[in-house]
C-alpha cells in the first residue's frame, strides 16, 4: 500500500470517528516517518549531498591504499567507515558494501590459491586481482555521483537492507 493510500485510509477512520485526532496525528506521522526511512537503490541518484559522494567515493578508493602500505587496503576503508556511518545513511551503505567486499574478496582468494595446485587457481586469481581493481573505481565513481553500487558477486555479510 501506498503513501497516499495509507493516508486516505487513516483520514477516512478518523472522520468517521474511529480514532480520536491525537491518534490521527500520531499515526500520520508514523506512516511519513516510516516512508522516508524506506531506502531505494535504485532512486539514490541526487540524494546525497556532494560532501556524502565526495565521502563515498573515498571509502571505495580507499582500498587502494593496500598498493602503498601493506594491509592499509583492508583497513582503510573500514576505519573510514566506522568514522563516517553515523553521519548519514548514504555512507554507512557504502562501507558496508566495501566491507562485504573485502571479506569476499578475501575469501574467494583463499579458495582460488588453493586451487592453484590443480592450476586452474591461477587465471582465477588474476581475473580477482582485475575485479579488485575495476570494481573499486566503478563504486568510486558513481559514488561521486551520488548512485548505490553493489559489487557483482559480493556476498552480503553485512546487511544493506534499511531495517537491519
Amino acid at each position: 500500500m501506498g503513501l497516499v493510500e495509507e493516508l486516505e485510509k487513516l483520514n477516512n477512520l478518523k472522520q468517521r470517528g474511529a480514532i480520536s485526532e491525537d491518534e490521527y496525528e500520531d499515526a500520520k506521522a508514523r506512516i511519513l516517518d516510516s516512508k522516508s526511512n524506506e531506502f531505494n537503490f535504485d532512486q539514490t541518484a541526487g540524494r546525497a549531498s556532494s560532501n556524502e559522494n565526495m565521502w563515498g567515493m573515498i571509502i571505495h578508493l580507499s582500498q587502494f591504499c593496500g598498493y602503498l602500505v601493506p594491509f592499509a587496503g583492508l583497513i582503510a576503508p573500514i576505519v573510514i567507515w566506522q568514522i563516517k556511518k553515523e553521519e548519514s545513511h548514504i555512507l554507512d551503505l557504502h562501507g558496508r558494501i566495501v566491507v562485504n567486499w573485502i571479506i569476499t574478496a578475501a575469501l574467494f582468494a583463499l579458495i582460488f590459491g588453493l586451487l592453484c595446485f590443480v592450476f586452474i587457481g591461477i587465471p582465477l586469481l588474476i581475473a580477482l586481482g582485475l575485479i579488485g581493481i575495476i570494481f573499486p573505481i566503478i563504486g568510486g565513481i558513481k559514488a561521486n555521483s551520488g548512485e548505490i553500487w553493489k559489487y557483482p558477486c559480493s556476498i552480503e555479510f553485512f546487511s544493506l537492507d534499511q531495517n537491519r
